[in-house]
C-alpha cells in the first residue's frame, strides 16, 4: 500500500478536526459563510452593472474598490448607497490599493504621506458605507524588490500615525500578506501577525487572507487559515490559476472547512472571490475595459461552485 503524502495527512487531520468540532457544537456550524465579491477586478465598469451582476447571482455583499486616490476621485457615498440598496447589496469592506505612489514602506516621505492620506479617505468611505474593514498592504504591490533593509520598520511607523483613526471610526485594518513575487515584505500569516504586533494598536488587529498568495507562501492553505484564527476578517478566493473557483486545483473543501473552524460564518467576516487571472501583478485589471460576458461567466461559475462545495462540506458527517 502506498504511503500517505504530507498533504493527504494534513487534509485527514483537518477533516477530523472539522467533524469533531461540528459534533461538539453543531450550532456553531449552522450559519452559512458570508459571501462577498471584490469588484475592483471589474475594471472601469459602472458600479450599477457590477451590482446587478452580483445580485443576479445571489451575492449580497460587495467589497468596494478603494478608488479614492485623491480628494476628487472615487465612489460618491450617496450615489453608491443608492446603487447598492437598489440591488440588495451591503458593503463588506473596502479593498485598499497600494502602489509605489502610496507606499507605507517607501523611502520617499511624499509617498508615505500619500498612503496615509489615502488610508484616511478610505476609512471615512468605509465608515459611511457601513463596511467592516479596510484592506491594508504594508508595501507596494507590484514591487517585489526592496528599497533597503528597513521597509518593515518604516511601514510600521507610518501606519502607527493613522492607526487610531481605525478604532475611532469602527473600521478594522485588515493586513494582507501578499506573495513575494508581488511585494517586498509581509508574505505570510505569521509575518502579518508580527506586523500587527509591531503596530500595536486596537484598530490594527485583523488579517485579510488570500488563498492565491497562500498557495505560494504557506505550507498548507487550511492551516494558514487556522493560524490566522479569529483575526481573519476576510478571505480572498480564486482558484490555483487565479481564475474562477472550480477552474484549477485549489482544495476548496479544505478552505471552507478551515473557514468554518475559525468562525468565518459570523457577523462581520467574509469570503470574497477575487479572481484576477495570472500575472506578475494584478493592478492593471483596475484600469481595464470590462469584458462583460466573460465577467458574467466568471461570477456565475465562481458563486455556483462555491455554494456547491459549501453544501458538500456542510453535509459531511462522521
Amino acid at each position: 500500500m502506498m504511503s500517505e503524502q504530507n498533504v493527504d495527512r494534513w487534509k485527514r487531520e483537518l477533516v477530523d478536526r472539522y467533524l469533531g468540532a461540528k459534533r461538539a457544537d453543531p450550532e456553531r456550524f449552522a450559519r452559512r459563510l458570508n459571501l462577498s465579491w471584490s469588484n475592483w477586478g471589474f475594471g472601469l465598469e459602472e458600479l450599477e452593472r457590477s451590482a446587478e451582476r452580483l445580485a443576479n447571482n445571489g451575492v449580497t455583499y460587495i467589497e468596494l474598490h478603494g478608488n479614492h486616490y485623491g480628494p476628487s476621485l472615487g465612489y460618491e457615498v450617496e450615489k453608491t448607497h443608492a446603487i447598492l440598496e437598489r440591488y440588495g447589496l451591503r458593503t463588506s469592506g473596502v479593498c485598499g490599493m497600494f502602489s509605489d505612489d502610496n507606499d507605507l514602506s517607501s523611502n520617499r516621505p511624499v509617498c508615505q504621506q500619500a498612503a496615509l492620506d489615502y488610508i484616511e479617505r478610505e476609512i471615512e468611505f468605509a465608515h459611511a458605507m457601513g463596511g467592516h474593514y479596510l484592506l491594508v498592504v504594508p508595501a507596494s504591490v507590484g514591487r517585489p524588490d526592496p528599497y533597503d533593509a528597513y521597509e518593515f520598520e518604516r511601514s510600521v511607523l507610518a501606519l502607527k500615525r493613522v492607526a487610531h483613526v481605525f478604532a475611532e471610526r469602527g473600521i478594522k485594518a485588515a493586513i494582507e500578506p501578499i506573495r513575494s513575487a508581488e511585494t517586498s515584505i509581509v508574505h505570510t500569516v505569521a509575518e502579518a501577525k508580527a506586523y500587527i504586533d509591531a503596530v500595536d494598536s486596537p484598530g490594527v488587529q485583523s488579517i485579510n487572507g488570500d488563498v492565491y498568495h497562500m498557495q505560494v507562501e504557506e505550507q498548507y492553505i487550511p492551516n494558514a487559515i487556522l493560524e490566522a484564527g479569529d483575526r481573519l476578517v476576510n478571505l480572498h478566493l480564486a482558484d490555483s490559476n487565479r481564475r474562477a473557483l472550480g477552474d484549477g486545483s485549489l482544495d476548496l473543501d479544505g478552505v471552507i472547512m478551515a473557514a468554518y473552524l475559525v468562525g468565518a460564518n459570523s457577523d462581520g467576516r467574509f469570503m470574497t472571490p477575487e479572481p484576477l487571472g495570472p500575472g506578475a501583478g494584478p493592478y492593471p485589471a483596475r484600469n481595464g475595459l470590462p469584458d462583460v460576458p466573460a465577467l458574467d461567466r466568471l461570477v456565475h461559475d465562481t458563486v455556483s461552485y462555491f455554494r456547491e462545495r459549501e453544501d458538500a462540506v456542510r453535509s459531511m458527517s462522521a
